[in-house]
């Protein structure tokens, strides 16, 4: 990646990482690899929070999975937004992988 792409695309990398905002990246900032990237982990980010909102519907074990997984979720998110700010395109610990195989 070039630099210039990178710093072009570092504000739609970092707001790929806030809930369902990746898609604006998604619609915007197609042609632009560093956010492209980003944006595939938000996605995976997002699908993982659904997920988790769904099992924590199941008491009484849903309580738990909620606060664990909020907890997870947060720690993800930082990591992304961190990824995004420093200009690395390192994947999301445990889902990661996963949004780089995506073809969008």
């Amino acid at each position: 990646m070039v630099k210039k792409e990178i710093e072009e695309g570092k504000f739609w990398a970092v707001l790929s990482y806030f809930w369902i905002l990746f898609i604006l990246t998604l619609l915007l900032k197609r042609d632009n690899s560093f956010a492209l990237y980003h944006a595939k982990q938000g996605l995976m980010l997002f699908i993982l929070w659904a997920v988790i909102w769904i099992l924590g519907w199941i008491p009484p074990l849903g309580f738990i999975i909620g606060v664990l997984g909020g907890i997870f979720l947060f720690i993800l998110f930082l990591i992304g937004v961190y990824n995004a700010l420093t200009e690395k395109t390192r994947p999301l610990p445990f889902i990661g992988r996963y949004g780089e195989t995506l073809k969008l």
